[in-house]
């Protein structure tokens, strides 16, 4: 017997949480659905584990029909989540369970649904939480599974269509002799995270791209693999700078960067046209450049963005004249001082080793960029000790460009 479990991968935005929050979904599948199933004698199947040659609507479609159990979390209001769980819903009356965080919501009517609410803590899941959420699931399982109870309300509302209903799974889909990626959707990640880490120049780069390309070919809608797409091509700076720039520029525009809601994208779109201005020197890509650093501060709150927002601010100052320089540096100077609070509580938490090295470059660019010299020489100096000589160059390259404007 099989599960077919429906929820997003990775960790993706809450954009309806106030305020917004970051989930990292493997967590939920990896501590609570996948041991819950597999204590019940189901074998458990998530759509990224699927080895498949082309995209992954075909297998997921087969799943949601044959599946014997179909769990779907929908938390972060995911869209595909929901939409599959609608299909399950249409095809099979019964052996459907609906999971989700507790601050799920979505624009549409689904309280005639029995969802189970669990917390979700961000990167990881509580304990307690976990026991409790994987019993209350295998609960759920051992008296559901069997029963053939009618649980969609496709059928509940429609109960004519049960008479022309089995329920039965239909047989298994002929074997063909398609060609197939030998790595499932979980591997390719897998690879890709792995090659991301090992980049130590610009054309390591461009192997990143080969498997984010086979990755497309199995969810080509994914705004993640294209905001890392868009990402690791103007990285790779070949066939030189400014046409990897323009690559970048295109495969990130299907995510409608100038409206776009979404931190990452706004961030990367901020980059890339950043960096054309460093090529170009054209005023509309430093304003582009931004706009999107501010949008991306202010949806997301964080020290990234706006260090690059204030930095930016001081590179149009430097070109301005009166009030409108003069507005610019002021406003840089708030954000730097806003940037050294988000910096002093991300470094309060607990953070992996290269992120507390930049949290911390972040903060020695603001403190520069307030004129508090000695300290950011200070801490300056003290993280560049141990760390990789490549971060050190980064944050030093950076230093020396808002150097030179004088802020």
């Amino acid at each position: 017997m099989t599960c077919f479990v429906v929820m997003g991968f990775g960790e993706k935005t809450d954009y309806y949480s106030n305020p917004q929050r970051v989930l990292n979904l493997n967590r939920t599948y990896e501590d609570i659905i996948e041991p819950a199933v597999t204590a019940s004698g189901l074998e458990c199947i998530r759509a990224d584990k699927i080895i498949h040659s082309t995209v992954i609507d075909k297998p997921m479609y087969e799943n949601l029909l044959s599946a014997d159990l179909v769990i779907a979390d929908l938390s972060t209001s995911n869209v595909n989540a929901i939409y599959e769980l609608g299909v399950r819903h249409a095809l099979r009356p019964h052996t459907t369970i609906v999971i989700a965080e507790q601050q799920f919501a979505f624009p549409f009517d689904l309280n005639h649904l029995s969802i189970t609410k669990y917390e979700h803590l961000g990167k990881e899941i509580g304990f307690r939480e976990v026991m409790r959420m994987r019993d209350v699931l295998t609960q759920k399982i051992s008296a559901i599974v069997g029963r053939r109870e009618t649980d969609s309300p496709v059928f509940l509302f429609l109960p004519e269509l049960l008479s022309d209903h089995r329920g039965e799974a239909p047989p298994a889909p002929a074997a063909t002799a398609a060609p197939r990626d030998e790595k499932s959707l979980a591997d390719l990640l897998e690879t890709f995270k792995e090659a991301k880490k090992a980049v130590t120049k610009p054309s390591d780069w461009l192997f990143v791209v080969a498997v984010l390309k086979r990755l497309q070919n199995l969810q080509p809608n994914d705004s993640y693999l294209i905001q890392q797409l868009a990402l690791a091509t103007y990285k790779s700076r070949l066939p030189d700078m400014l046409q990897s720039l323009k690559d970048a520029q295109a495969t990130l525009e299907v995510l409608k960067p100038h409206t776009s809601s979404d931190a990452e994208t706004v961030g990367i779109w901020g980059a890339i046209h950043k960096r054309l201005w460093e090529v170009g020197r054209q005023r509309h890509d430093l304003d582009t450049a931004i706009r999107s650093y501010a949008r991306g501060y202010f949806i997301k709150d964080d020290y990234y963005n706006g260090i690059n927002f204030a930095f930016l601010l001081n590179v149009r100052a430097a070109v301005s004249e009166g009030d409108e320089a003069t507005t610019d540096r002021v406003l840089a100077r708030r954000i730097r001082r806003e940037v050294l609070t988000l910096c002093d509580t991300a470094l309060a938490g607990t953070l992996a080793p290269a992120d507390q090295f930049w949290a911390n470059a972040t903060k020695v660019e603001a403190l520069l960029g307030l004129g508090r010299q000695a300290e950011a020489e200070t801490l300056r100096d003290t993280i560049s000790k141990g760390t990789d000589q490549w971060m050190v160059d980064s944050m030093l390259e950076q230093l020396g460009a808002l150097s030179a404007l004088n802020p």
